[in-house]
């Protein structure tokens, strides 16, 4: 009998903590826009690796970044989903080298290039403060210059957000909705001071990465 005391309120307590997680994880969940794997599966990233951080290698990086961007660019340009995007990639991964391959040639750099369209795992990403894009996993054509060990460059290759169309927030808005992005997902990227959508870009890197381990 002395025992029933104690043993009604481990069981109070256990109940009161079920209860207030059930609570937060649903508040958690509200907080994030509809289809938000969106903003990880709807991406294309561009990733081109140098073959060291020597000052040369480095210009060799931004070459090739140059001849992939301008080889790319015209072949994806009339795509209107992901998965066209995709397609085209694969389907020109040979090409890509090739111009890669080109610009080495023509600088008299001896390295060999791959490329190769896979998914990799980027950190948190701001653009110019226009965008950001949130850590996680994503769909990623991956330009590796020689050994691949020197700092890299990466940008959004779809929607089409490397170069002109990341200049200012109008013009990635158009891109991003063109490509089928939802407004709230829109919002969630560029942010653009709201706190409410702060914390739902917060909760995307939480929840991607509580993915991952499952």
């Amino acid at each position: 009998m002395p025992t029933t005391k104690p043993r009604r309120n481990i069981f109070l307590r256990f109940t009161l903590i079920f209860a207030f997680s059930f609570f937060l994880l649903t508040a958690l969940f509200a907080l994030l826009p509809n289809g938000t794997d969106n903003i990880y599966d709807g991406m294309i990233r561009l990733h081109v690796l140098a073959n060291s951080d020597s000052a040369e290698d480095q210009s060799v990086k931004l070459a090739v970044r140059d001849a992939v961007l301008g080889y790319i660019t015209p072949l994806v340009e009339d795509c209107s989903d992901v998965s066209e995007v995709e397609q085209v990639i694969s389907e020109n991964l040979d090409g890509i080298k090739t111009v890669s391959q080109a610009v080495l040639s023509e600088i008299s750099a001896g390295a060999d290039v791959a490329a190769l369209l896979t998914r990799e795992t980027y950190p948190t990403r701001d653009y110019e403060g226009i965008f950001s894009t949130p850590a996680g996993e994503y769909l990623s054509l991956r330009v590796l210059i020689g050994e691949a060990e020197g700092q890299n460059w990466w940008c959004v290759l779809f929607p089409p957000l490397c170069v002109k169309a990341a200049t200012s927030s109008d013009s990635v808005k158009t891109e991003m909705k063109k490509a089928g992005f939802s407004e709230d997902e829109i919002k969630t990227v560029m942010k653009s001071g709201n706190v409410k959508y702060e914390v739902k870009f917060k909760l995307l890197e939480f929840f991607d990465r509580f993915k991952k381990k499952k």
